[in-house]
C-alpha cells in the first residue's frame, strides 16, 4: 500500500527529506517505523516518539490503510 511519511527534527535530518511516499506492507505505525528505522538507520527508538495518522494522534497499533499520511513526532527541545 502507498503511505506518505512526514519527518520532523532529527528524523528529517537523518532521512534527508521532509516528506516521502512509499510502498509498504506495514500494517501499523509500529511496523512502519521498524521498517524505516532499519532502512535509514534512525537513532530514536519508537518509545521516544509520538505518531499521528491523517493529522490525528494515533496508537502505534492503529491499522494503516492505503493512502494514509503518517507523522513520527520526535521529542521537542526548547528554551
Amino acid at each position: 500500500m502507498q503511505l506518505t511519511i512526514t519527518y520532523f527534527a532529527l528524523l528529517r535530518d537523518q532521512r534527508g527529506l521532509d516528506t516521502e511516499t512509499i510502498d509498504s506492507p506495514a500494517a501499523t505505525p509500529a511496523e512502519l517505523y521498524t521498517q524505516l528505522a532499519e532502512q535509514h538507520s534512525f537513532t530514536l527508538p519508537s518509545s521516544a516518539l509520538k505518531v499521528a495518522v491523517n493529522d490525528d494522534f494515533a496508537h502505534w497499533t492503529t491499522p494503516l490503510k492505503d493512502g494514509d499520511t503518517i507523522v513520527f513526532i520526535p521529542p521537542v527541545a526548547g528554551g
